[in-house]
């Protein structure tokens, strides 16, 4: 008896027995051992029984087998318990190596072909993304027959598609993005007019489409990118999409076929920023080409199967008057928003999550004069700044070793010996805060960073919070001392119920009074209840308090417009 553990270079791992003389290893179904990827050969490898032991032969492949990390040629052996043979990512160990004395009948599998859990599409080496990730099901228009007849069409032209790009030798992984998907284009092309299979009422483009998608894209996620009124994208599981749709939430009638379709897309999306996600790093925060941010978390810890949460970047960058249109602001506010980021206030956006404090902070941004050098540090780069004196950093994630990790606080301390005049921060989350703050008070006016918090003044028991995270034994008075000099203004942003964006305050600290941090309001959102269809009403108002900070530009000969103050009016 010889057994054999197979692990497929997604992780998982299977034990397979041969009781016969010959065990085939390759790409072909008639194997015991059946692999699949794009560098294994139909007829790879074979272990085969001689009364000196079990050997090892390499049938001639292209990419080549490997004997405990040594590449052999022809035949190895004899093979031992314990020895690793690798085959294109796959890894097979010898258990044991027992057999009976009488040489037993051959004895097929109950199954077939002993089939390992499937291994990589169209993704470069080194962590491909599953090749049995099945095309997307149809639109939900069909019947459900006739999205059983398309389905089964899809999966049959994406393996004729496989066992084509296997026979030309098609070298994936020297081929840019673009060319990808326009040699795969053209074969599937070629594929479907030859396909006598193919019932006359499916319509082939939407065949290559679905097929191109799922190998070389993001499968159904495609077209829920491609739809500008869709914000954010949320698969709870793969059979359980909801997408947020002009502030509304609905479940989308869009599904993808399986987990391992699920997994597969999160692979596309992490390989090309160097990360990883398997079941050692369950959990990765990426981005997309077009910036939007991408969390994902497959099982263990993601209990419903893989799960992946998009928070779409708007291709249009928004400017002040787009935000006016909307609502979430006032020009009057825009203006005074515009003069605080010129004359170099240090703010910070609070709100919740999805209440557009990234959009905010990119706006705000904006704003800085070109003349200035500007530090920008994010986990997930999504700024979007034109600047011609700038410099992008994005933090970095642990490999798999645990090492390497660049944290967001390791960057901040670093843009200090960078000789920045702004340093821009895509959100506080931790220790970085007190960094931060340091900044702020040493020189580097006019910085700017979000948090996460409900209320200007919660926001400031939240810093308090996060420069405790710092590991400092500081005493609160000093932490606050620290927060009332270096921050001049809160910007809330909220989001409504109804899937409205809103400035709620505008809130400059002017100091301390006792143990207590003082804030006044300078402008407010004002609610009214909800419209008839079902949006929230109110205005903007001014409180009737002239910011210190005004008063300052004024005592410094600076033109300034105060009458935007006056109380109560409606901006």
């Amino acid at each position: 008896m010889l057994k054999i553990a197979v692990t497929t270079p997604k992780g998982n791992t299977s034990q397979i027995e041969c009781t016969i003389d010959s065990c085939s290893i390759g790409k072909s179904d008639e194997n015991l051992i059946a692999l699949q990827g794009w560098t294994v050969a139909k007829k790879h490898a074979a272990i085969k029984r001689r009364p000196e032991g079990v050997y090892l032969e390499d049938l001639g492949s292209s990419s080549g087998t490997e004997v405990n990390g040594r590449k052999i040629s022809g035949q190895h052996g004899p093979l031992h318990p314990g020895d690793k043979i690798a085959i294109a990512g796959y890894t097979l160990e010898v258990l044991d190596l027992e057999l009976p004395v009488a040489a037993a009948t051959p004895a097929t599998p109950a199954a077939g072909p002993a089939a390992v859990s499937p291994a990589p599409t169209l993704q470069a080496p080194p962590a491909p993304a599953p090749a049995a990730a099945a095309p997307p099901p149809p639109p939900p228009s069909l019947s459900e027959e006739a999205r059983e007849t398309m389905t089964r069409h899809l999966k049959r032209v994406h393996q004729l598609l496989i066992k084509q790009m296997d026979l030309r030798r098609m070298d994936v992984s020297r081929q840019s993005e673009d060319e990808l998907r326009t040699n795969t284009r053209a074969l599937l092309e070629e594929i479907v007019l030859k396909d006598n299979e193919l019932p006359p009422e499916i319509d082939r483009q939407r065949v290559i489409k679905q097929v191109l998608d799922e190998v070389v894209g993001l499968g159904p996620l495609e077209d829920l990118l491609a739809d500008e009124l869709v914000t954010e994208i949320m698969v709870n599981r793969f059979d359980e999409i909801f997408i947020e749709r002009s502030g509304r939430l609905t479940k989308s009638d869009i599904t993808f076929t399986s987990d391992l379709a699920v997994v597969g897309a999160i692979e596309r999306i992490v390989a090309p920023l160097g990360r990883r996600i398997d079941e050692s790093s369950p959990m990765v925060d990426a981005r997309l080409k077009d910036g939007s941010r991408v969390n994902a978390v497959i099982p263990p810890l993601a209990l419903k199967g893989a799960n992946i949460t998009i928070r779409k970047f708007s291709k249009k960058k928004l400017q002040g008057e787009d935000m006016v249109r909307f609502g979430s602001m006032t020009h009057e506010m825009l203006g005074f928003m515009k003069t605080v980021v010129e004359q170099k206030a240090n703010m910070i956006i609070s709100g919740g999550t999805g209440s557009g404090k990234t959009t905010l902070l990119n706006l705000l941004s904006s704003f800085i004069p070109p003349d200035e050098r500007i530090i920008t540090v994010e986990d997930a780069a999504e700024l979007q700044l034109s600047q011609p004196n700038l410099i992008g950093l994005e933090s970095r994630p642990a490999n798999a070793e645990g090492k390497g990790l660049v944290a967001i606080r390791d960057l901040v301390k670093n843009t200090l010996r960078m000789r920045p005049d702004r340093i821009v921060v895509g959100e506080c989350r931790g220790g970085e805060a007190l960094d931060m703050l340091t900044a702020m008070n040493t020189g580097h006016d006019g910085s700017l960073t979000t948090a996460h918090a409900n209320t200007p003044r919660d926001c400031l028991a939240r810093l308090e919070v996060m420069v405790m995270m710092s590991g400092l034994d500081l005493p609160v008075r000093a932490i606050r001392e620290q927060i009332a000099s270096a921050i001049r203004f809160f910007i809330q942003q909220n989001r409504f119920s109804c899937g409205s964006r809103k400035i709620t305050h505008i809130t400059e600290v002017t100091g301390m009074e006792g143990e207590v941090i003082s804030l006044q309001d300078i402008f407010l959102f004002k609610q009214e209840g909800f419209g008839a269809d079902g949006k929230v009403k109110g205005k903007h108002i001014a409180t009737g308090a002239i910011p210190d900070f005004y008063q300052d530009l004024k005592n410094r000969g600076l033109d300034v417009d105060l009458s935007v103050f006056q109380a109560g009016r409606v901006l």
